[in-house]
């Protein structure tokens, strides 16, 4: 569901101002979580409200930088091994911004990733395209995101000065992934309004728009998080996060399919070095769940 909505998105950015798209898309896929979450919702604090809405501050500028990036890209697959990174970017982020101790896979990774982007960047001479950048740019705050999402989810305790605990307050995954919808729906509105012109889009509104743009608040943003967060709440996280990484892989297969993009051996390799780096960065994970499935069906 991730991965068919980038060709969703990328059709609607050929067709009207990519922030604008972002705008609505979002406004429409928060509105539906918060009618769906809405007992949850009002019972929120307002701290746990700040919290939500920080996350999807940090949201909302790093889907701008997507959207940017797939509005110039010229290979949407590329692109999504490159917004990929995010995956190997995020332990980075958490040992040097929240100091959490990392395995040693997490810095395995860090140099098959580069190789991989180096040959990205590198297949014409070091030109990089401008929809590479922001594709990169992007998943450094994808990281940054992930780190505050998970936090923001988790409980936060509160403790006096004597380190008794006061109080233990998490913001429940629905309404708290509603308000980070609607807040990155407002961030780019706000974008939009500021550096895009609207005129040609509703003056000469297109009506397969309504098509991209329902298809990918609905099924693409709404449908992919109330589906991938039932499916979290049935089976460990291990087997969840596996799964999730074989998303660019997903949207390299679509865009082959729907935009006819093919791959040079240089965009091949580099693509391959980045999902290895994937695979090594959950290297644990990755060899839990083989465990799990293993042992699952023998006592099957």
């Amino acid at each position: 569901m991730a991965a068919i909505s980038w060709m969703f998105s990328k059709e609607a950015v050929q067709l009207m101002p990519p922030l604008l798209f972002m705008a609505m898309r979002f406004l429409m896929a928060g509105g539906i979580l918060a009618v769906l979450s809405f007992p949850s919702l009002v019972a929120l604090s307002a701290d746990q409200f700040k919290r939500g809405a920080l996350v999807g501050l940090v949201f909302g500028v790093a889907m701008s930088l997507w959207v940017m990036g797939l509005f110039h890209s010229s290979h949407v697959g590329e692109g999504a091994f490159l917004v990929s990174l995010g995956v190997v970017i995020v332990p980075i982020i958490a040992r040097v911004v929240f100091r959490e101790p990392q395995p040693t896979s997490t810095w395995l990774a860090i140099p098959v990733a580069v190789a991989g982007l180096a040959m990205l960047s590198l297949r014409n001479g070091f030109q990089p395209e401008i929809g590479q950048v922001f594709f990169v740019v992007a998943a450094f705050i994808f990281a940054l995101y992930f780190n505050l999402n998970s936090r923001a989810a988790n409980q936060r305790i509160t403790t006096d000065r004597q380190g008794r605990i006061l109080e233990k307050v998490r913001v429940p995954s629905m309404p708290l992934t509603a308000i980070a919808l609607l807040t990155v729906g407002l961030v780019t509105l706000t974008e939009s309004l500021a550096l895009e012109p609207w005129q040609p889009t509703f003056s000469d509104f297109p009506p397969i728009l309504i098509v991209w743009i329902s298809a990918s608040a609905i099924i693409g943003t709404a449908g992919r998080f109330l589906t991938q967060t039932y499916a979290q709440s049935l089976t460990n996280n291990s087997h969840g996060v596996v799964f999730l990484v074989l998303e660019p892989i997903w949207v390299a297969v679509f865009a082959a399919i729907w935009f006819g993009e093919t791959m040079v051996a240089m965009q091949f390799a580099g693509c391959a070095l980045i999902f290895a780096a994937l695979l090594i960065n959950r290297w644990t994970t990755l060899r839990k769940a083989l465990k799990d499935w293993r042992r699952n069906r023998k006592s099957a």
